[in-house]
């Protein structure tokens, strides 16, 4: 059964119980990275492989997920700031223990290339917050191996 969660603004990515925050940079400019996560909603499951099915709602201002393993949220687009910085919070899921969810991802140039830093800013029960200090090693790789795909699906789609 979803939930509903806490409703927080984007200061919650510095002021969250429990914050995530993994970087990595690939070789796609910044605009052309902001543009895959904000406007090709669509295509996220072809390259963060955790992502099974999403689709933006309320013209953009929104977007339904579901994950691998049945996960669902319903989330709102806190800052689509191209190409900087693309931000969500959840409002409803399914998942348990969990009380407030925001993600961000903020996109800095590197050379030629873009250094994509994601914050999982969240806060929950007991059993949630130690479930997401076990899984860290595991939502780092999650992270670098989607946005590794990214960059490779982003650069030859322009070679």
């Amino acid at each position: 059964m979803a939930r509903r969660l806490t409703a927080v603004g984007l200061e919650f990515t510095e002021s969250a119980p429990l914050r995530l925050i993994f970087a990595h940079e690939i070789s796609a400019p910044p605009d052309v990275v902001y543009r895959a996560l904000a406007e090709d909603v669509a295509g996220w499951p072809e390259w963060f492989t955790a992502v099974r099915d999403i689709r933006p709602t309320e013209d953009g201002a929104g977007r339904e997920v579901r994950l691998k393993g049945g996960t669902r949220f319903q989330e709102t687009v806190l800052a689509a700031k191209a190409p900087e910085v693309y931000a969500y919070r959840v409002d409803e899921t399914n998942a348990p223990g969990v009380r407030a969810l925001l993600e961000e991802w903020r996109l800095t140039p590197a050379g030629t290339g873009t250094r994509v830093q994601w914050t999982f800013a969240a806060a929950g029960n007991t059993l949630f917050r130690f479930a997401l200090r076990v899984g860290r090693p595991g939502l780092g790789r999650a992270f670098r191996d989607a946005v590794t795909a990214l960059d490779q699906r982003l650069t030859s789609a322009t070679t």
